[in-house]
């Protein structure tokens, strides 16, 4: 699969307060305005299952409260998808599953590390790349469904999100990417509250997935 090259213009906000949330970086595709999905699949990368599935039914919940035909990975997935590394071919079959069964858009969000301590174990290395497909992005960051690498206990947190278009008869490519620091978190529940607040004001305000909401 070709990546596909853009002009990138990042917007970065010194600050944009949502509770202890921290706007980072705001990347969309200079070639998109606005984009609906038909169906899209809402995934976090995570090996600690009780609050990855806190976080992906809270974004599907806020995504179906705004009029999105969002669905969990756990939906889609079956039990033992995550257990073993997938292959770069295994991923691609993935994609095309998805189309069939009427996704057009991927929602991936995953930790990437912190300010304090830096590192995931293993999986620091991706902190600043990025990814222009869904298929290299899964790739390179499922070992994160591993319970070997585990997550040390931080101040602030560096999560991001990116949507994928994995629109029929189009090339696959990278709709939009956000970065988010979560800071003095009381517990990791309300982390994600934050960060899923954040979220969900970042994909409106770019007219992404929520064009049609009001409020």
């Amino acid at each position: 699969m070709r990546n596909s090259i853009y002009a990138i213009a990042i917007l970065v906000f010194g600050l944009v307060s949502c509770s202890d949330s921290e706007l980072v970086e705001n990347w969309k595709n200079p070639e998109v305005e606005t984009f609906q999905a038909q169906k899209v699949l809402v995934l976090a990368i995570s090996n600690d299952v009780e609050n990855r599935q806190y976080f992906e039914n809270r974004v599907v919940q806020q995504l179906i409260n705004k009029g999105v035909n969002a669905i969990n990975s756990d939906n889609f997935f079956d039990n033992n998808f995550t257990q073993r590394p997938q292959t770069e071919n295994e991923v691609k079959a993935l994609e095309d599953l998805l189309l069939h069964d009427g996704y057009d858009a991927i929602l991936v969000s995953k930790v990437i590390g912190a300010e304090d301590k830096v590192t995931l174990i293993k999986s620091y290395q991706n902190f600043n790349k990025t990814f222009e497909t869904f298929n290299e992005d899964y790739y390179s960051n499922q070992g994160l469904f591993d319970q070997n690498e585990q997550l040390e206990s931080y101040v602030v947190y560096h999560a991001e999100s990116v949507l994928y278009c994995i629109c029929p008869e189009k090339e696959r490519q990278v709709i939009w990417r956000t970065s988010i620091d979560v800071t003095k978190l009381d517990s990791k529940k309300k982390a994600i509250k934050d960060y899923c607040k954040m979220l969900m004001w970042s994909l409106e305000n770019q007219e992404l997935l929520i064009t049609n909401s009001k409020s």
